[in-house]
């Protein structure tokens, strides 16, 4: 592309297309804010001085401009719509680049998932980026569906340009012990940034898997875990997600020095929390709200992501308000509660793009698992270890308890990619003493098995041949009947539904948990991730109940 037209577009030679006067911006380079005049010409920022001319000209007086917001580190998966609807979610919203790992998908259909978000991101305005999944599966101690990805078939993507580099290292044992085939997959992406998952490490471990390149954490969950990241050369992004809400216990660490190796993700967030509370714009809000100074809160949600993951550089480079760079950009109202009253990408108004329909996809249904009876879900009997839920964290707790404890529930997980396998059972604390009923999910972080829970095992099994009929979602039963349910028949994860839909019936699901006794604010995504064996401490995938800090399947009984 010739850069001819722009240079006489930034001399006044020719009109510009729009023109945002008498603004307030922010100058990420040096975190202040200026005034000026911001000059766009074919979607990109070419100028600000004062004297330019446009075809459309807009006073910004009163109000702030700040560079589109770009979310670290996420899984679209999550959100439970597809990538097109995750844009007319997240786009007016200010986020306007997003950094995605699809290893949820692909631990489903295997590269055939790369392939997928890869093909979306060439389509869609928001600026999806992709990180290739380094861990499918994630650990040796369950069964997905999209086999084994080694680095050699990583490799046929990393040209592509959408993608980015390797996503979260979640192995981290894989990683200190040398293990050929992780160390294949960082040695073949030396050249590009990987993303870490090192929740908790610290001393020569975390000095250890940093030195083999790994530059990015979103795990961190205490103030003094993620100093020792930073320290180590590790960025740390602050995550507050739906389940994992890491924002309160970080935010001091946000000040005008750190801010460079600092940044916002949501990593899991569903269509619920974004429409009530908002995306990375909420973040924003939040941090500001803590104490975080609102220049430093915005230049951590743009360029600090920007700058680490190179996407300062290059032709369609983001994160600053400056010649040369995208214009993805957010009107304030408000630099202080982060009052958003309008989202440009690439000089286009959000609110006056045409989106591009999901109506014509189509995927396969990929719920292979056979029906199960109550007795395939009875657990061991005496005394058991049982995991106990954290409310607002992935890792959990751990106890020794009879098995019919009145705290305790039921958990069972089924195998559902056709492996065959019988459910493996355990135990859990947290969804509520007077649990009545039962929730089951296809979400299962994050080979995405069928996991359910509940106290007794005839609604338990009622509620996993439910998602069977449905190819996959989430549901409540209660006794024999189904009371709410979504359908999320994309890999069991996604729907091709409007967001509006799944808010709705988001909002039926959380009501029919609340009545079936389950104390959880978000019952479905803590559910989903008691199946993750990478974070401590218990956790029960379809291979059984796994002591994380073993990295071993240990017996449900305790002796």
């Amino acid at each position: 592309m010739s850069h001819q037209p722009f240079i006489d577009a930034a001399l006044g030679k020719t009109p510009c297309d729009l023109l945002i006067q008498n603004i307030r911006y922010l100058d990420v380079f040096a975190c202040e804010w200026r005034e000026g005049d911001i000059a766009i010409f074919r979607g990109k920022i070419v100028a600000l001085d004062p004297g330019m001319k446009a075809k459309r000209v807009i006073d910004g007086r009163g109000k702030f401009l700040v560079p589109g917001f770009i979310d670290a580190h996420v899984h679209v998966e999550s959100s439970l719509v597809v990538p097109r609807n995750f844009e007319r979610s997240v786009l007016p919203l200010g986020t306007t680049t997003a950094i995605c790992d699809p290893h949820e998908l692909t631990n489903v259909l295997g590269t055939q998932a790369l392939q997928y978000f890869l093909d979306e991101a060439e389509v869609l305005k928001l600026n999806l980026r992709v990180m290739l999944s380094s861990c499918v599966p994630a650990t040796h101690l369950e069964t997905n569906g999209g086999g084994v990805v080694l680095a050699q078939d990583l490799l046929p993507f990393k040209s592509h340009r959408k993608a980015l580099g390797l996503a979260e290292m979640m192995n981290v044992p894989g990683v200190l012990m040398g293990d050929a085939v992780v160390h294949d997959k960082l040695q073949a992406f030396s050249d590009r940034s990987i993303d870490g998952h090192a929740p908790l490490l610290s001393g020569q471990a975390l000095s250890a898997y940093a030195l083999c390149g790994i530059s990015s954490c979103h795990e961190s969950s205490q103030l003094e875990e993620a100093r020792e990241k930073l320290t180590k050369g590790i960025a740390v992004w602050i995550r507050e997600g739906s389940v994992a809400k890491d924002l309160h216990a970080l935010s001091s660490l946000l000040t005008l020095g750190a801010s460079p190796s600092l940044g916002f993700c949501t990593d899991d967030r569903n269509p619920l929390d974004i429409a009530q509370e908002g995306h990375l714009d909420y973040l924003i809000r939040e941090s500001i709200r803590l104490g975080v100074d609102p220049k430093v809160a915005y230049r951590a949600a743009s360029f600090s992501v920007a700058l680490h993951y190179g996407l300062n550089v290059g032709p369609e480079r983001v994160g600053a308000i400056a010649p040369g760079f995208i214009a993805d950009l957010v009107l304030l109202d408000d630099e202080k509660s982060c009052a958003i009253h309008s989202v440009l990408k690439a000089g286009a108004f959000t609110n006056e793009l045409d989106f591009i329909s999901v109506d014509h996809l189509s995927f396969q249904n990929t719920i292979y698992a056979d029906a199960v009876t109550a007795l395939d879900l009875e657990g061991p009997k005496g005394n058991v270890h049982v995991m106990g839920v954290i409310p607002g964290k992935i890792i959990t707790d751990r106890a020794v308890l009879a098995h019919d404890d009145p705290k305790v529930a039921k958990l069972s997980v089924v195998e559902r990619h056709g492996k065959k396998l019988k459910p493996s059972n355990a135990y859990v604390l947290g969804f509520g003493e007077s649990l009545d009923g039962a929730i089951a999910s296809s979400v299962g972080h994050d080979s995405h098995n069928l996991i359910v829970v509940g106290k007794n095992t005839e609604s338990m099994a009622i509620a996993v041949n439910a998602l069977k009929s449905m190819g996959g979602g989430f549901c409540v039963v209660k006794g024999d009947q189904v009371i709410s349910s979504l359908a999320l028949p994309v890999g069991g994860l996604m729907s091709t539904a409007d967001p509006e839909r799944i808010k709705q019936s988001l909002i039926d699901l959380r009501a029919a948990s609340r009545s079936i006794g389950c104390t959880l604010a978000e019952p479905f995504l803590q559910l989903a991730f008691l199946s993750l064996p990478v974070i401590p401490s218990l956790k029960l995938t379809d291979q059984g109940l796994v002591d994380v800090d073993q990295f071993k399947v240990i017996d449900v009984r305790a002796s």
